[in-house]
């Protein structure tokens, strides 16, 4: 009998999967290729020569046009690789700290997020209709993320009760894309100073009639 490879089967008496697991080394390959690829993007542009980010990964370039056809393909896989991390952390982060400090750890997370990815934004308002579908995503996958955290914040008493998690993505990302690229330092007093405001109510509530 002839050597399998990938999984596939050359014994015409045996039935062939319809589908198979992505080998480990695929996918070794493919994640090493997104990290390297979000490595050579935020410091060259995302026009960076594919040459740069195999060699950054330890792959061929065949490697990385077998993973990605299209440049854009790319972009998009990077982006949202990185969404993912971000917004399950949300979760990570819960578990292992208190409400308040869950969610002030989780929006310096986010910041960081939005400070690094910068350059990736041009892509995003090139007018490519590949990148269409990624806002739609962005908001999928972090509005649940940061609902989560202010509810449980709010369920102890830690925050007020009429915040809105497009507000806060709105607000941070607005400090993330004004602020220069050396003052990442500001932007994170800036949202530990947003955390802070969210644990006061607004002066109509406090003079709502009891």
């Amino acid at each position: 009998m002839s050597k399998l490879e990938d999984g596939e089967n050359n014994d015409t008496e045996r039935e062939v999967p319809q589908s198979k697991p992505v080998r480990v080394d695929a996918q070794r390959n493919k994640e090493a290729l997104l990290e390297a690829a979000l490595a050579v993007f935020v410091t060259s542009g995302v026009d960076a020569p594919v040459r740069e980010i195999a060699a950054k990964a330890g792959v061929g370039v065949g490697t990385v046009y077998r993973h990605f056809p299209q440049r854009s393909d790319l972009i998009v896989a990077v982006f949202r690789h990185q969404v993912d991390a971000c917004a399950d952390a949300a979760s990570v982060l819960a578990a292992e700290h208190a409400p308040v400090e869950a969610l002030a750890l989780w929006l310096q997370r986010f910041a960081d997020f939005i400070a690094t990815k910068r350059g990736l934004a041009n892509a995003l308002h090139s007018g490519d209709p590949a990148y269409n579908s990624l806002p739609g995503y962005f908001d999928k996958r972090f509005r649940p993320a940061l609902q989560a955290l202010l509810d449980a914040a709010a369920s102890v008493g830690e925050v007020r009760t009429d915040i809105e998690p497009d507000d806060l993505l709105r607000v941070v990302g607005s400090l993330c894309m004004s602020a220069h690229d050396d003052q990442i330092d500001y932007v994170r007093r800036m949202v530990a100073l947003l955390v802070d405001g969210l644990r006061y109510p607004t002066s109509s509530s406090m003079n709502a009639p009891s």
